[in-house]
């Protein structure tokens, strides 16, 4: 799905101690985010103070703080963050809807006509996330209409949670990579001036072999790591009535595929979805609305699914304004410069590209912001060394498709944990931000798959109509 892709201008900082200076609030939120996830906690919220504590540093860092406070709120107020935050609120109220209305109860009821267990779910479900993420170009689309669906239903069947965890941001990964219509194909093609049809079909022998090497890993880790502790016999018998709501997800693809906006699609479902469970008598009045007198309070699932969506969106938020104050800090141009004088022959280049495109990524933690700051150097580069157009968009959505799905102060991973809690409701536990990157195996065969194409040449001159692009 596209996106917009413009880079919010932002305005330039100077920090006390140098390019050192700029880099120490981000040092602060890396170290905070990965201590709170390694301790296995998978709430978000726990990452707020973190986030205060670098924006704080960073301002007293800062030697201009009024033009720093600036940057903050310009970095917060993007027309993305917002887009996000609108689409995380309305999936986790479809994701509530959905479970009132009864369809993982009917996605049970079908897994135990198709004589699925844990193990067979969780590779079914990486399955299901690659042809919704292929059709709908949209990672966070594919975690947010997914993820209430398929995890408490895997974890009702017994199926190792971190790999089912695994397997739908695997599954997101996939069609982020591979999609036409994915913002991070869309980026990565028109920023090296390729077409996007001819780099879409040269990506499938990039995608095949790591999506091979996905499913072998779930198959693995889901058999030797699988318990059955969630498994119940009395629930696992399911209810057929809720499929009727499986229209619900398939009006939101297909708008999707329509070209709608992600609000659009996810709104228009919501609606259709609030009628159909009422009309069917699946959802009553009262969830839809109702109030308490006696504490002066209004209870709907509508209010459930939005107080969901709140550590998330204050997280994006908060980090948002960080990479803001990173971006004027003018570390990336500093970067792109040192490294155009350092690649001299075609793998070189290669290397260099894939190398700051990663730098990009991990400081900037946003893909398509990290694709627009390395456009020019890859430009240049590759076509001064001879590096083909397509090559070089692949090399960059390869690098895209890695480390914001397997990192845990990346915001797939955030969202993807945060997820888990659709599971509460059935009594499975959520997963970590830190077991949904290390059971994305996906994204490690990608990582695979990337290391041989930059240091063994994989793919090279392999392609025809790569080497027309040049």
């Amino acid at each position: 799905m596209e996106l917009d892709l413009k880079e919010e201008n932002t305005q330039s900082l100077e920090f006390h101690g140098g390019l050192f200076g700029a880099l120490i609030p981000f040092i602060i939120f890396i170290i905070g985010v990965v201590v709170i996830a390694l301790s296995g906690a998978p709430d978000e919220k726990g990452f707020w103070p973190v986030l205060i504590l670098a924006i704080g540093a960073g301002l007293i860092l800062a030697k201009d703080k009024t033009a720093f406070s600036e940057v903050i709120i310009s970095g917060m107020s993007q027309k993305i963050v917002m887009i996000m935050i609108m689409a995380w609120m309305l999936a986790s109220i479809i994701g509530i809807l959905m479970t009132l209305t009864g369809f993982v109860e009917a996605l049970i009821w079908i897994s135990d006509q198709l004589s699925l267990n844990g193990i067979g779910f969780v590779i079914a479900t990486f399955v299901i996330c690659c042809i919704v993420s292929l059709s709908t170009g949209s990672s966070f689309a594919t975690i947010l209409i997914c993820s209430p669906l398929l995890y408490p239903t895997g974890g009702i069947l017994g199926a190792h949670l971190p790999s089912l965890a695994g397997a739908i941001i695997g599954g997101a990964a996939f069609g982020d990579f591979t999609a036409p219509i994915s913002d991070t194909t869309i980026a990565s093609a028109l920023s090296q001036k390729a077409k996007i049809g001819e780099t879409v079909k040269s990506r499938i022998k990039y995608v095949v072999p790591a999506a091979i090497i996905a499913i072998v890993g779930y198959a693995l880790t889901s058999t030797m790591l699988n318990t059955n502790s969630n498994s119940s016999e009395t629930v696992l018998i399911g209810e057929p009535e809720g499929l009727l709501m499986l229209a619900v997800p398939a009006l939101i693809i297909f708008l999707f595929l329509k070209g709608k906006h992600l609000v659009h699609g996810l709104l228009f479902g919501l609606l259709f979805g609030t009628i159909l469970g009422l009309i069917s008598g699946l959802l009553s009045l009262e969830q839809v609305i109702s109030l308490d007198l006696e504490n002066f309070a209004a209870k709907s699932f509508v209010i459930d699914g939005i107080n969901r969506a709140v550590g998330l969106s204050i997280f994006t938020i908060l980090l948002m304004g960080l990479v803001a104050t990173l971006k004027a800090s003018g570390i990336m141009t500093q970067l792109v410069d040192y490294a155009a004088l350092r690649a001299k022959t075609k793998k070189q280049a290669e290397g260099w590209i894939a190398s700051v495109m990663s730098i990009a990524v991990l400081l900037t933690t946003h893909s398509i912001v990290a694709i627009l700051m390395v456009t020019d150097f890859s430009n240049k580069t590759g076509k001064k060394l001879g590096v083909p157009k397509i090559r070089r968009a692949n090399l960059l959505s390869l690098v895209a498709c890695i480390f914001p799905f397997l990192l845990p102060y990346f915001i797939p991973v955030i969202l993807m944990a945060n997820m888990t809690s659709s599971g509460q409701e059935f009594g499975i536990p959520q997963v970590s931000p830190l077991d949904v990157g290390f059971y994305n195996f996906m994204s490690w065969g990608l990582l695979v798959v990337a290391l041989m194409t930059i240091f063994f040449g994989y793919r090279k001159h392999k392609n025809k109509s790569d080497d027309k692009q040049k």
